[in-house]
């Protein structure tokens, strides 16, 4: 058993001034410790009060993340008690900023880094790793961080924020969580020239070297973590889909851009014609951006349609996309792969012809491109529906296709708004609107939770879609009333926690469980939560 430093310097392990009086005895703290002991409640105060005194958002990350490093029972609670003011400080927006810095402001290491110099050791090397029971990988290769690009090694930012809301928003036991950037070099000429970049300085492996030393990555961690969830997190858009087809069949695994975001836009969508009082069949649904987190979008919608009775066919006429060039129509020879099952036969139109030709209830933007979403192009949405939706997701909040206040403005306060990355309240005429941010939070920890309960062997759409289906259904109408299409996140644990039991019922109903079924699925899902 450790004792006195060992016991502070283990960050699982250190309660700091919290500790009793008995401990101190117990634990050999006693004279390492000033006098006084100090309740949870006053230790989340104490770090509130500091991150207040702070001049910078970037400034209240490190502060938070040193705190992770030194004491993470009391970084989860301060999580738990404050998820709306935290979240974005952890995550998008901040996270981005973070990134970009992330090699000039390095501190004690996080994470697990993976270069082309180890290929032929990575089962061995992840020995290295301290905790054996891994039961969440979150990966990235760093290609496309949000919406900053390519950012090599500086993205671990993103795995360990990823883990970070895994614990926080699903209870995921954070000694279980394993973050990994495959450090495949990066084509950024200006990382690689910065003499404190701490990345492999190299030009990007790509091709059968870079899809080799993946399946090297993904075999070894399957042998050495069997129960393990592996989530692929920015990947650049084709190798993001060549991972996922390749692995969705034979691992547990999904991509968070491409499946996390859909399913969180879908819920958005179904909320929506709550307000709207259109049948969901009856949408059409535009996408500004053509990468894989539109497609992804597309692609559950799709199976949305399908299982609401129409054909494949008949779904995709629902879905029309919009690129840097124009409609996406059959008569273009740029298309990728992923966006042919949405070519349709249509002369080439602009974005606002676009509108005016196919007259979208729904405007999805993921771009990465701000203010795309221009006064013309939410003018032209309003001149044809009494609500238009308008969900600009790109992050961070920088990069959004527009703000909240452009929204509600432009459309006269008509819009549903929604956004990746949050945005506070804004008042228009007589009304305050609390615009949701439409976050991969709301799904991917509560999927992850589901999937671990019952040891699923794949997570197939059908598990997104119940996902979607859940957390719309957790919206109430007060939240639709004050412009709101997703239910707060300060109750961020209830609902990862109803969205794990619905996705683990709807995989042993679907014979995808390893586990045997508990006689109340809820109940034992909650029992596996971390609580810190």
């Amino acid at each position: 058993m450790k004792r006195g430093f060992d016991v502070l310097r283990d960050k699982a392990l250190n309660r700091s001034i919290t500790f009793s009086r008995r401990d101190r005895d117990r634990l050999g703290l006693r004279g390492l410790l000033p006098h006084r002991v100090a309740t949870d409640r006053q230790m989340v105060q104490r770090v509130m009060d500091n991150l207040q005194r702070l001049p910078r958002d970037i400034d209240r990350y490190m502060l938070l993340s040193s705190l992770q490093e030194r004491n993470q029972r009391l970084f989860y609670q301060v999580i738990d008690a404050h998820v709306d003011t935290i979240l974005p400080l952890i995550y998008t927006p901040t996270v981005g900023e973070a990134c970009r810095e992330f090699s000039h402001m390095a501190r004690d290491p996080k994470g697990f880094f993976i270069t082309p110099d180890d290929r032929g050791s990575i089962r061995r090397i992840l020995a290295n790793w301290p905790r054996k029971d891994i039961r969440v990988i979150v990966v990235t290769d760093g290609e496309r961080i949000l919406g900053l690009g390519d950012l090599g090694a500086n993205g671990m930012g993103i795995p360990v924020g990823k883990l970070a809301l895994y614990t926080a928003c699903a209870g995921i036991d954070p000694e279980k969580c394993l973050p990994v950037t495959l450090d495949v070099g990066t084509n950024n000429d200006a990382l690689r020239k910065d003499l404190l970049y701490l990345g492999y300085p190299r030009r990007r492996l790509t091709g059968n070297a870079y899809f080799t030393l993946v399946d090297e990555f993904v075999s070894a961690a399957q042998s050495r973590y069997p129960d393990a969830l592996i989530q692929f997190e920015d990947f650049l858009t084709p190798n993001a889909y060549a991972l996922l087809n390749r692995y969705r069949q034979r691992a547990l695994c999904f991509n968070d851009d491409i499946q996390g975001t859909a399913a969180v836009a879908l819920a958005g969508v179904y909320s929506s014609t709550r307000i709207t009082n259109l049948r969901f069949t009856d949408l059409n649904i535009m996408f500004l951006g053509a990468g894989s987190a539109a497609t992804g979008i597309a692609d559950l919608m799709t199976a949305a349609f399908v299982d609401e009775g129409l054909t494949v066919d008949e779904a995709r006429r629902h879905l029309s996309f919009v690129d840097v060039n124009g409609l996406v129509v059959k008569s273009r020879t740029d298309l990728l792969e992923h966006n042919l099952p949405y070519a349709h036969e249509m002369r080439p139109l602009g974005f606002v012809d676009a509108i005016e030709a196919i007259r979208p209830h729904v405007l999805i933007g993921a771009t990465g491109a701000p203010g795309t979403f221009t006064q013309a192009v939410v003018g032209k949405m309003s001149s044809i529906n009494q609500r238009p939706a308008l969900f600009a997701l790109s992050n961070p909040t920088s990069r959004a296709e527009c703000t909240a206040e452009q929204a509600y403005a432009w459309s006269g306060g008509r819009a549903l708004f929604a956004s990746g990355s949050p945005f506070g309240p804004v008042a228009f005429g007589e009304t305050m609107f609390h615009p949701a941010q439409g976050n991969n939070v709301y799904v991917f920890p509560g999927i992850g939770l589901g999937a671990l309960a019952c040891r699923a062997r794949t997570l197939p759409d059908e598990l997104f879609l119940t996902a979607a289906r859940t957390l719309a259904g957790l919206v109430r109408r007060p939240h639709l009333d004050k412009g709101s299409l997703y239910p707060p996140l300060r109750d961020i644990r209830k609902i990862s926690l109803a969205i794990a039991a619905s996705v683990a019922t709807q995989a042993y109903a679907m014979n995808l469980a390893r586990e045997a079924r508990p006689r109340n699925v809820r109940a034992s899902v909650e029992a596996m939560m971390y609580r810190p």
